[in-house]
């Protein structure tokens, strides 16, 4: 069994040495590393080089290539009949690769990997409390893994046809979808755990949210969630509040419930992540969840028809083509 890890990457140079150090400490090595870079024009393709003569590094580089892309290329490129995959800006536990690759030998097809978060500061402890699901809300046979840490066999992805390259975000939930219609094996490794630091600033976590919902849009993802949180802030809320005026204590109790049920999950997260911080970012971080939520929605709000717009554009450009045809 030959087993390949693979990513893409561009412009990583702050974090990737961290990641290549992790690669490095891992108790079963990968047999090659296959990266391939979408452009980069700070100091990655150095620091790549630099770390060929410590790990079995193969290089691909294509200017332009989205994630789906680079990943496709990676796979291509790679000779393992294993295919492990993960993203920049994180770091590996050492036994990651061990445990993702261990249920291969039973049978497995494709074998789901957990990530925790990895925060810095009050801020990211907060988002990562209000963004990334604890261990114990995972349903392993509804779980669909993420591509920072997810393995699976080369000839699985050949028969899906690998990653959707037409899609920017969202990529891997479609990969994944593909792969469980056509019935593969699919088993939970909880142990096999990616560290994820949390985006550091409020307009990183913007952006990146937004993405997100674009890439629901694009892919027709999730449409029942995105309706229930338009209704709840278009309708709900503001029903709520108008309560507030005629009748005050149940308007006031509408709305307490309500922040009952927006928090309860993030602030139960929080309460386990933020131990190393002093009193006063603990407090930081409280008050930082439900804010954070409000901008994640809004975000979400925005990006999500976008990506709408995209899909039904892209929709009519194929069907003219096809009566022009």
């Amino acid at each position: 069994m030959i087993v390949s890890l693979i990513l893409t990457l561009k412009n990583e140079a702050d974090s990737l040495p961290r990641l290549l150090d992790s690669i490095a400490a891992q108790t079963r090595a990968p047999d090659e590393i296959v990266i391939c870079d979408g452009g980069s024009t700070d100091a990655t393709l150095k620091i790549l080089r630099d770390c060929t003569a410590r790990l079995p590094l193969v290089i691909v580089q294509e200017n332009g290539a989205n994630i789906s892309r680079g990943r496709n290329l990676a796979i291509r490129a790679a000779r393992g009949d294993i295919i492990c995959s993960t993203d920049a800006g994180v770091r590996l536990a050492p036994n990651w690769l061990a445990e993702i690759v261990a249920p291969f030998e039973r049978g497995a097809d494709v074998v789901s990997g957990f990530f925790l978060p990895d925060p810095h500061t009050a801020f990211e402890t907060a988002l990562a409390a209000t963004t990334l699901p604890a261990r114990a809300e995972i349903r392993a046979e509804k779980f669909l893994p993420s591509s920072r840490s997810v393995a699976f066999r080369k000839d699985a992805w050949q028969i899906v046809g690998g990653y959707p390259e037409w899609l920017d975000y969202c990529e891997d939930l479609i990969f994944d979808f593909a792969l469980r219609e056509k019935n593969f094996r699919f088993v939970f490794a909880p142990n096999a755990i990616v560290y994820f630091r949390p985006r550091a600033t409020v307009r990183a976590f913007f952006k990146q949210y937004y993405h997100y919902a674009r890439g629901d849009g694009k892919a027709n993802l999730w449409l029942v969630r995105h309706v229930i949180r338009y209704s709840t802030y278009l309708i709900a809320l503001p029903l709520a509040l108008a309560l507030t005026w005629g009748a005050p204590v149940f308007g006031f109790g509408i709305l307490l419930l309500g922040f009952f049920l927006f928090t309860f999950r993030p602030y139960t997260r929080l309460f386990s992540l933020w131990q190393p911080h002093a009193r006063a970012e603990k407090f930081r971080a409280l008050a930082w969840v439900p804010i954070l939520r409000v901008i994640g929605d809004v975000a979400k709000m925005l990006g999500y028809p976008v990506g709408v717009v995209w899909r039904i554009r892209a929709k009519i450009f194929v069907d003219r083509n096809i009566v022009e045809s």
